[in-house]
Parts: C-alpha cells; structure tokens; sequence
C-alpha cells in the first residue's frame, strides 16, 4: 500500500541544499522534528506556521522513521 503522505516530502536540489522538505516549501522535514522534539504541539507549529497541514507535521515523522528503518548486516 502506497503512503501518501510521504508524496508531502520533496527534495530539491535549489531548495534548502538539496534537503527534504516540506511540499517544496522552504520548511525542511528536519525544522517540524526539531520543533517537535523540543516539545512544541501540533497545534502550536500549526498556528506559527500557518501554511503547514497537520498532514505535513505526519508526513514529516513518517519520513524520519522510514529513514532510521534499514537493514541490519552481522558479520559471520
């Protein structure tokens, strides 16, 4: 099953060095984990940010949590 939210994370290379943000805005992925893991709510990024959806805050996540899940290699 196909995520769209993560169809919300865009990458360009003319915008913000090439890191992944949010609808091709000016607002990186890494500013709504940031704001977020300093305990800022939802409801507060959204009011300060108001061309943000609450989607986007979840698309966000959901792109750094696809991003930590890889595969593990173990030596023999």
């Amino acid at each position: 099953m196909k995520n769209f939210l993560l169809d919300r994370i865009t990458v360009d290379d003319a915008k913000c060095g090439g890191r992944p943000c949010v609808r091709g805005m000016r607002i990186r992925v890494t500013d709504i984990l940031e704001l977020l893991s300093a305990g800022a709510s939802v409801e507060e990024i959204l009011e300060d940010y108001p061309s943000l959806e609450r989607a986007d805050i979840l698309a966000s996540i959901e792109y750094a949590a696809r991003q930590t899940d890889h595969s593990v290699l173990l030596s023999a």
